[in-house]
């Protein structure tokens, strides 16, 4: 993240404004930016590969766009950071989290994130840290190891975008990439204490192949930032309508006009401290239902709601595992394919944990996922009959706070809360039941515990209503700004 002269951070949109009135030039941007990921990277791990010297030309080249006066793109000269998941860059490295078989395997192609950014002037400086496969909540691995929160290096990022996260929040860049088929962009985002999207499933196209209809539970692209208004103008980057993605929409592309007068005056918000089901940690629960708060404050109206779900929270989270499974098995089956059998040959690569499921899903028959899929509709309906009375759902993010990492590449979250035990790669997540939905969802930073750590607040929107979100999202952000919250991170270099 650009530092002023007067040790201010820069947003992203002040940024833009910034270059384009030549008033900082894209080469100073990025000498910053890489001055401050190689001081401040080797203590969190956030980045895996750096991409500086092409960032370099690029940065070079954007500032001879500016001297010419040649119109420019919304991201012009700003740097940002892509994943190292189903991420890629041509000529980049990708390991798909940290898999050690491919840890020399090149890209030789764009993921729908990385070539809208550049295409809209952005310069991608670096990859971000991820788990093996993205198949869990913390943000860990045997090549790269755990990405380790800011805010107190002790404890886990949370992932899978976990890398990501934990680089904004340190202020390595003002933008990241996330993708979401379980939490991964809201939960590092609560830990991080960052502000983190998930937008509609379909509001930005995401390009699957070979099979465009693997999205299940559904898997969405989506901006982590500081700023709500940094989101904002990632997601008019980044959605639109495109014909390669069987379920894309057209949309308004400037979701800045949701920032500018936000205004929730009378609208009702429903409150679930546990989606029925999660048991989650005191603390949290008090932060959150005083965050609520400063939505009434502005008008709003809260109301306590039952979801009406039936299902235990162990029968969903093993739910999401064998919804998520058909896409892992079907990277596998095409590596063979390619001449390459992971799990024959590199099984220990892979976590014992995400081998397990694996190995159970060869086994599911086609009427187990297809009864799996009635009760993801069963999930769908109690979410969506709440959005039908209310004009926001908002719970926490997460039921737990930060997890201390581990030191054999293996960090999972906790196996129980509150005396009831949960699975430790995603049970604690509040995240997922809205992958089954496809509604929009962010996590905000809500407060900080009472040793400093982020508590995020999750905030779920009607389908295609992304703009609720950011509008009430903006309003929580005026009245109760978390900016000051990252001196914290700038701090514990300083010790």
């Amino acid at each position: 993240m650009f530092i002023s002269d007067n040790s201010e951070t820069i947003s992203a949109l002040n940024l833009v404004n910034l270059i384009k009135n030549k008033e900082i030039s894209p080469v100073e941007v990025i000498e910053n930016t890489i001055k401050s990921i190689e001081k401040r990277n080797p203590s969190i791990n956030a980045f895996v590969f750096y991409g500086f010297d092409e960032a370099r030309e690029k940065a070079k080249t954007a500032e001879k766009l500016i001297l010419k006066g040649d119109d420019l793109g919304l991201l012009h000269g700003i740097p940002v950071a892509i994943k190292d998941l189903f991420d890629f860059k041509p000529g980049w490295i990708t390991t798909f989290g940290g898999i050690k078989a491919f840890k020399k395997n090149i890209a030789n192609n764009y993921c729908f994130f990385a070539e809208k950014i550049e295409k809209n002037g952005g310069i991608i400086i670096g990859k971000t840290n991820s788990p093996v496969m993205g198949f869990r909540g913390t943000c860990d691995n045997y090549l790269f190891g755990p990405t380790r929160n800011p805010f107190n290096l002790n404890k886990n990022s949370g992932g899978s975008s976990g890398g990501s996260a934990a680089a904004v929040a340190d202020g390595l860049v003002t933008i990241a990439e996330g993708t979401d088929a379980g939490g991964s962009i809201r939960i590092p985002s609560a830990w991080c204490g960052v502000f983190g999207f998930k937008p509609s499933f379909g509001l930005i196209p995401y390009l699957a192949r070979p099979n465009a209809f693997s999205n299940t539970p559904f898997i969405a692209e989506g901006p982590i930032t500081r700023t709500v208004d940094d989101s904002a103008l990632v997601l008019s980057v980044l959605s639109g309508f495109n014909s390669g993605d069987p379920h894309s929409v057209k949309s308004n592309n400037n979701f800045l006009e949701y920032t500018s007068k936000p205004n929730i005056k009378n609208w009702k918000i429903a409150y679930s401290p546990n989606f029925d089901v999660f048991p989650v940690e005191t603390e949290i629960t008090e932060v959150v239902e005083n965050a609520l708060k400063f939505f009434e404050d502005a008008g709003a109206i809260i109301e306590k709601v039952e979801i009406g779900i039936k299902y235990d929270q162990k029968e969903l989270s093993d739910l999401w595992c064998r919804l998520v499974m058909p896409i892992c098995l079907s990277f596998h089956e095409n590596m063979k394919n390619n001449g390459l059998d992971l799990l024959k040959d590199y099984k220990n690569d892979f976590p014992e944990e995400y081998v397990s499921w694996i190995e159970k899903s060869y086994n599911m028959k086609v009427i187990d996922h297809y009864k799996d899929q009635e009760i993801r509709t069963e999930i769908f309906e109690k979410i969506q009959n709440i959005l039908n009375e209310y004009d926001l759902l908002i719970t926490p993010t997460l039921a737990c706070m930060p997890v201390n990492n581990s030191k054999d590449g293996n960090t999972v979250g906790p196996s129980s809360i509150n005396g009831q035990n949960i699975d430790p790669l995603i049970g604690w997540c509040l995240t997922y039941l809205v992958n089954f939905t496809g509604h929009p969802a962010a996590s905000i930073p809500a407060g900080l515990s009472k040793d400093n750590l982020p508590i995020g607040m999750q905030l779920i929107g009607r389908k295609f209503q992304d703009s609720d979100i950011l509008t009430a999202s903006k309003i929580f952000e005026t009245l109760n700004p978390w900016e000051a919250n990252y001196k914290i991170c700038e701090n514990r270099m300083l010790n």
